[in-house]
């Protein structure tokens, strides 16, 4: 755990992975995620408080894989009474055919892209978010990430696992007896041997970054602070 593993690689991310197994593991992120990312407490505390009941925020979900985070976002908007039109990105085919497969959400689209493709293309959004994403890139391709992140919105939120034993052990027991038929432990597992510590991502990102520890086991990167008013573009409702 003294530095990130990078040589390692997660077994769903293998082209030639189980499809079976694969289902399962997009199936079962929204249970995982609900209980480890810390979501709702990031949506309560900053994102929450910039919506508006008249305009509408547009939010970018880079890497957004089954869809489980761009979906509660605009469930917890709406439930709120709130405005959002999210729209979810994944380069990997499967991801996106999963997403677009599932029950269809108001104010939320998936499509397969890199976020590269949305800066060359000139969009814009309000707010760009990320769900355990930043412990599968290198060095060069989080720089790419920050990048797009900062052309495509005045504020991210990239929220990710702190490596440390205490992550690595406690994912380990918590989801030993269950999981057992997709590849949410092993990759989690992996996961945290590739993720960084807030204090190493600190010491790298560009000016106007921080990332922030929101429990022993996560941080999230911000970015902007300062910006997106209150009631996002102003544009119209999907």
């Amino acid at each position: 755990m003294r530095k990130r593993e990078t040589g390692l690689a997660e077994l769903m991310d293998a082209p030639d992975c189980d499809p079976r197994l694969l289902q399962n593991t997009y199936e079962q992120f929204a249970t995982v995620n609900a209980v480890f990312s810390g979501w709702r407490g990031i949506y309560r505390r900053s994102i929450r408080p910039r919506l508006s009941t008249t305009l509408v925020t547009s939010v970018l979900d880079i890497g957004s894989g089954g869809g489980d985070l761009a979906r509660a976002i605009a469930h917890w908007a709406a439930r709120d009474g709130l405005r959002v039109r999210v729209t979810g990105i994944d380069p990997d085919a499967r991801a996106d055919a999963f997403a677009n497969a599932l029950p269809p959400i108001r104010g939320v689209t998936f499509r397969r892209a890199f976020s590269s493709d949305l800066v060359a293309a000139g969009e814009s959004f309000d707010l760009v978010v990320s769900n355990h994403m930043l412990h599968h890139l290198t060095g060069a391709q989080l720089g790419g990430l920050l990048h797009d992140s900062e052309r495509l919105a005045p504020r991210s939120l990239h929220a990710d696992i702190t490596r440390s034993f205490v992550a690595y052990a406690g994912f380990g027991m918590l989801t030993a007896p269950f999981f057992r038929d997709s590849y949410i432990r092993p990759d989690g597992m992996t996961s945290v041997r590739r993720s960084f510590t807030p204090r190493e991502l600190d010491a790298v990102v560009p000016a106007g970054w921080r990332a922030v520890p929101r429990s022993p086991f996560g941080y999230v990167l911000e970015y902007g602070t300062k910006t997106i008013a209150r009631g996002g573009t102003g544009a119209p409702d999907a």
